[in-house]
């Protein structure tokens, strides 16, 4: 009989006690990993020795900025080719390779190397941000201390995503949409099992980064009014457009990608020729060189002009993109929010002057615009509407983010199959799961789906005689298994056509010799995913169906051709359209 299904047990209070330890421990790895970008950022362009969290734009080093980006990634090729090559790009898509290839085993290597490697890029002008690094080494731990633990793969995937969650709201005190990131890119699930172990890694993340900190948002801004409906439909109006520019985005990323593949010398050497354009477009435009929070921050505010925010749209896509598709170590949640605010920011400047009537507010347009690239670009929607709100707390800001990041969204998946979290992988003959539906199996019970009309054999006939049966070719011998009843009517288990027409068997034995087991059931009131499990882990392809009372009586028999029929329900009800509201629906 098969267990029913528990959506919570004993073993998810001990991985949630885990997961907020970790989450402990990932905002201190986060604290510990801003301070040495810091560090790194403060010997490479201003000669000094602090922790403190600087911007490389205010450097006095002239033209000698262009060597500072190379040497960075001159050390993180040598790290990735003599480390590990698993430290190359944004950490998140190599994250979901191990969550869907690998049951979420990260090699211990990585928890040190990933961050050290972003540090040293980063921290030498590489135009990152230091969440995307932050997130993977949380992951990587997450993942390291489930291997260190006696947990199931769906248990050790759980720590993987708490880790990767405390890690993103260590960052940026965002606490939900790090839970929903971890749901839309790692998870690809919401179950509670996983949930409530992420979410309170999470927590306790982002408790921490409170006494680390403080708890002021990542990017204030000021109060911006309610929107207009006018207002509303012209923000809505930019996701559309948003979300062809981050389908661009990422064919530009990958293409110079592919470009690099071609180059004549060994991939080791390409972060540093990537770093030679980091350095040059920072030398034209310093802002474009780090992590650039404070830049998201004052394009938000409104403190950037109309001209610098154009080119910092332009060139930190330029900067960021060849360094990305060099190989280096870095990530994209901050590049693409600098892109896509500033992008806004534009926007909202034009249409605040030739279009006054549309009432568009330019830091509400760099406010969704912002969002809506990252919603675009890696399809994770509601992380992107949830996490523009939490760094900025503007609640006004909540109803044209949903709009714009569905569009946006909308335009990506017309357009694009991939994202570009997910582009990488996937040429590497990798299935990523697009859509988290229900399990259908789960919402039918056996009883609605099992035949009742059952054909059994009595345990005490030959096999001659029941051979005799089977060649009548009648109905009820079509079936491929049956139930085996003794002479008092009991069940004594199933045997199958092959079992009755092995050629080895002499005609008298009895049909009783050829069970083997005791008969496998299931009762009515179970679900056909209960059902489908139990088959599976039993090796068999039918299984009796019993009454849910006391008495647990046969009454049918459930097989695999029962579910496959169940899925041809699921496939017409998605499929086949039809209208219900007709002439003769209005006559009746």
């Amino acid at each position: 009989m098969p267990r029913q299904f528990r959506p919570l047990d004993g073993r998810v209070l001990w991985i949630s006690f885990v997961a907020m330890l970790l989450g402990a421990v990932v905002a201190v790895v986060a604290k510990v990993l801003t301070a040495l970008i810091g560090l790194i950022t403060n010997l490479s362009f201003h000669g000094r020795w602090s922790y403190d969290f600087s911007s490389p734009a205010g450097n006095h080093l002239g033209a000698w900025v262009i060597v500072v980006p190379a040497i960075g990634g001159l050390i993180v090729g040598v790290m990735a080719r003599w480390g590990s090559r698993a430290i190359r790009g944004h950490g998140i898509p190599e994250a979901m390779e191990q969550v869907l290839l690998n049951e979420s085993r990260i090699p211990p290597r990585i928890t040190w190397l990933k961050p050290v490697s972003s540090a040293i890029a980063i921290g030498t002008g590489g135009p990152f941000g230091a969440e995307g690094p932050i997130i993977a080494t949380g992951g990587a731990l997450g993942s390291l201390i489930a291997q260190l633990m006696h947990v199931t793969a769906d248990e050790r995937k759980t720590l993987l995503a708490a880790g990767a969650a405390a890690g993103m709201a260590a960052v940026f005190s965002a606490p939900i949409s790090a839970v929903l990131l971890a749901i839309e890119l790692l998870l690809f699930e919401r179950r509670a099992r996983s949930l409530i172990p992420v979410a309170l890694g999470a927590t306790v993340g982002t408790g921490f980064r409170y006494l680390l900190e403080g708890n002021q948002p990542m990017f204030p801004m000021p109060d911006i009014a309610t929107p207009s409906l006018i207002a509303l439909v012209a923000y809505i109006v930019m996701g559309l457009i948003v979300g062809v520019v981050s389908v661009g985005i990422t064919k530009i990323t990958y293409a110079i990608e592919d470009a690099f593949e071609k180059l004549p010398i060994h991939w080791m050497w390409w972060p540093a020729i990537g770093g030679i354009v980091v350095g040059i477009v920072g030398y034209f435009m310093p802002l474009t060189l780090g992590v650039g929070y404070t830049n998201i921050a004052a394009v938000l505010a409104g403190k950037i002009g109309l001209a610098a925010m154009l080119s910092l749209c332009l060139l930190k896509l330029l900067s960021w993109s060849v360094a990305l598709g060099s190989g280096t170590s870095g990530g994209t949640l901050a590049p693409l929010f600098t892109i896509g605010g500033a992008l806004g920011g534009v926007i909202g400047l034009f249409l605040a002057s030739a279009a006054p009537w549309l009432q568009v507010d330019p830091r509400m347009a760099a406010l969704v615009c912002m969002a809506a690239i990252f919603a675009g670009a890696s399809r994770a929607f509601l992380t992107s509407v949830v996490f523009a709100f939490e760094t900025t707390q503007q609640p006004h800001g909540l109803l044209p983010l949903l709009g714009a990041c569905a569009a946006a969204y909308l335009i990506s998946g017309l357009m694009m199959r991939n994202t570009i979290m997910t582009e990488k992988i996937v040429r590497r003959g990798v299935r990523v799961p697009s859509d988290y539906a229900a399990d259908y199996l789960d919402q039918i019970f056996v009883r609605d789906a099992c035949s009742r009309a059952l054909v059994s054999l009595r345990g005490d006939q030959t096999i001659t005689e029941t051979r005799a049966w089977l060649g009548t070719d009648c109905t009820a011998t079509k079936h491929q298994g049956f139930p085996v009843l003794d002479s008092h009517g009991q069940l004594l288990g199933v045997v199958t056509r092959r079992q009755l027409y092995d050629n080895s068997l002499a005609g008298t034995a009895l049909v009783k010799s050829l069970v083997t087991r005791p008969p496998l059931v299931v009762r009515e009131d179970h679900t056909l995913r209960e059902a489908a499990d139990h088959m599976v882990e039993s090796e068999v392809g039918r299984l009796i169906v019993v009454s849910g009372d006391a008495s647990q009586r046969m009454v049918g028999i459930i097989t695999r051709g029962d579910l496959l029929a169940a899925h041809a329900r699921r496939l017409k009800e998605a499929r086949e359209a039809s209208r219900h509201l007709g002439k003769k629906a209005m006559a009746s």
